[in-house]
């Protein structure tokens, strides 16, 4: 039997399971930065978010068919489910608009606000209550972000800026969907359908997006390009979504959303061996700042969790 039996979510530790499959995903969500970076020149970026959702649609039809799980049964989450499409599918135009606008290590930067909306909002409506340690933690995994991509940087004019502000919406976006999926009737509900929402609803928003955008393929996209898209659609939205939000459902939001501060030094690590850029001392030194915040946010409460239960929340 679990020793973690009877522990509400908000207050369960993450497991050395949970952990290595949440090292598993923010690797493949740092190398999906490279893979859409090198599909650009076949595929403008909107385009690209819409065929990934269109990609992944099947891929969790599906596993819900192999599962058995009853995609259009009633069962009280289409509101909170169609919610939280709409939020995932602006949440990509704003990091995509503020792409155009700002540069990406800026945006990566401010994409990683998310984890301290998720702090905030679990807080509010979650009743996880973070230690004074673990905010701390989540500063120091921030900062960190911060010193490997390289920011701050001079000559910001008000265009960047209006850049780094829809990129902060859209972590904020982010955030919103991890907190909708944990707090609401969606917690309940099959991973497969709980993302299926977010990924049906944001190919009409992508698709209206990209054609406000003026983007289009203007040429064959080469097998390059093709096996990129593939990658995107099938492993990190059909896939790595799938085990994310499965994991949403078990584990602490804040304490799983910290791990995502991973995710930009595996993108900077495979930049280095795929593009062949630059790794400095400055990078070393923020690995140690993000490892040593993560311990922070995940170190045990010697006194036990400090939870307070919130009776809307199901236990």
């Amino acid at each position: 039997m679990s020793s973690h039996q009877g522990i509400p979510s908000t207050g369960r530790p993450l497991s050395p399971g949970a952990i290595a499959l949440m090292l598993m995903l923010c690797l493949s969500w740092g190398f999906n930065q490279i893979a859409v970076k090198l599909a650009l020149p076949d595929i403008p970026p909107m385009l690209q978010a819409m065929i990934r959702s269109v990609g992944a649609l099947p891929v969790l039809l599906l596993i819900a068919r192999l599962r058995g799980v009853k995609i259009f049964a009633r069962d009280g989450t289409l509101g909170p489910g169609l919610f939280a499409g709409l939020l995932f599918g602006v949440e990509f135009v704003l990091i995509y608009r503020g792409l155009l606008l700002t540069t990406a290590s800026r945006a990566v930067v401010f994409l990683y606000t998310a984890p301290f909306f998720v702090a905030l909002g679990s807080y509010q409506f979650l009743g996880e209550r973070l230690r004074a340690s673990q905010w701390s933690g989540l500063g120091l995994s921030f900062a960190g972000v911060a010193l490997a991509i390289g920011v701050p940087q001079a000559n910001v004019d008000a265009k960047v800026l209006l850049g780094d502000l829809l990129i902060v919406g859209g972590g904020a976006l982010w955030a919103a969907t991890t907190l909708i999926a944990k707090g609401t009737a969606l917690r309940k509900a099959a991973p497969e359908k709980a993302l299926g929402y977010q990924v049906a609803l944001s190919i009409p928003i992508l698709g209206v997006a990209a054609w406000i955008s003026g983007e289009t393929i203007t040429r064959v996209p080469g097998p390059l390009a093709l096996s990129l898209m593939a990658y995107q659609a099938f492993w990190v939205v059909g896939l790595t979504f799938l085990l994310w939000f499965s994991l949403v459902q078990t584990y602490s939001a804040s304490k799983l959303s910290a791990f995502t501060f991973i995710t930009p030094l595996f993108g900077v690590m495979a930049s280095y061996f795929i593009m062949h850029d630059t790794l400095t001392l400055a990078f070393d030194a923020a690995a140690l700042l993000v490892i040593a915040g993560l311990y922070l946010v995940n170190k045990p409460d010697a006194f036990g969790p400090k939870v307070v239960p919130d009776p809307n929340v199901p236990a």
